[in-house]
């Protein structure tokens, strides 16, 4: 089943890319959590389970799950009738929500209720209660502004990563910290510190995720060689392409080209 998407409120849409729901119809073992350049915050709304591999770690979804970016090897398993109601943020924006810097969750699942000092039974419970998608998100909602009105402080600083991401984005193939550095009039050494306080990951770290899921998606569209798409993406050459890919995926880019021609 296709996931269904839901869009924020104008007061979140800086912040928050879309809702979305992962319905399992059927149970599900080893289903690769492919790296998105996204933290998400994750919340269980039915009585179904997961677990999530991270590399050789183990750990069971919370009902409040904070999913910090990935770049290793993740899959899950996920047992039928599972409902999960997934909020992704944006690259800058995820740790404006959250009183830790945004490095604590990179490759992990984390406990919301750990993560707040606090007992967020009433909001879930308050959540289940709601009979609809759209009033489970719109009290979801309530809750992340009444988080973004709590940290004000950081909207700042957290604009000035939005550009910064925006920048590696927009320039393709390529990245230069220090050319990045230069354009903003600001160190090295400060990019690197807001990223990992903001985003999780180093601005080299989301370049190379941004570049693996733009491979990702020519590779399953399969109709590029391999060769031709590692070219593209800009990778040095194809052992580069390969190595760097299944770095993230665990797979190589043909095992997930069969994959998906096997789907079809």
């Amino acid at each position: 089943m296709a996931p269904q998407i839901f869009y924020p409120s104008d007061v979140l849409k800086p912040y928050i890319k879309h809702y979305w729901v992962l319905y399992a119809s059927k149970s599900l073992s080893n289903v690769v959590l492919f790296p998105s350049g996204f933290m998400e915050f994750a919340i269980n709304i039915s009585e179904g389970s997961a677990t999530i591999h991270l590399g050789n770690r183990i750990s069971k979804m919370p009902k409040l799950e904070i999913l910090g970016h990935l770049n290793i090897p993740t899959t899950e398993t996920i047992s039928a009738g599972t409902t999960v109601l997934i909020t992704r943020f944006y690259p800058h924006a995820a740790s404006i929500f959250l009183p830790n810097p945004a490095g604590d969750f990179t490759n992990n699942s984390t406990d919301l209720n750990n993560v707040l000092n606090d007992n967020l039974s009433g909001f879930y419970h308050q959540l289940m209660e709601q009979p609809s998608l759209q009033q489970k998100i719109k009290l979801l909602e309530a809750f992340l502004i009444q988080r973004l009105m709590n940290t004000n402080k950081k909207l700042d600083t957290a604009r000035l990563v939005e550009q910064l991401c925006k920048t590696i984005q927009a320039g393709g193939s390529a990245f230069n910290l220090q050319k990045l550095a230069a354009r903003y009039q600001i160190s090295e050494r400060y990019i690197q510190k807001i990223f990992l306080d903001y985003v999780g990951i180093t601005p080299h770290g989301l370049f190379s995720v941004q570049r693996f899921t733009r491979s990702l998606q020519l590779v399953r569209a399969a109709s590029s060689s391999l060769t031709d798409i590692g070219y593209e993406c800009g990778y040095y050459d194809q052992a580069h392409f390969i190595r760097e890919f299944k770095s993230y995926a665990g797979l190589t880019p043909l095992q997930v080209m069969k994959d998906c021609q096997k789907e079809w």
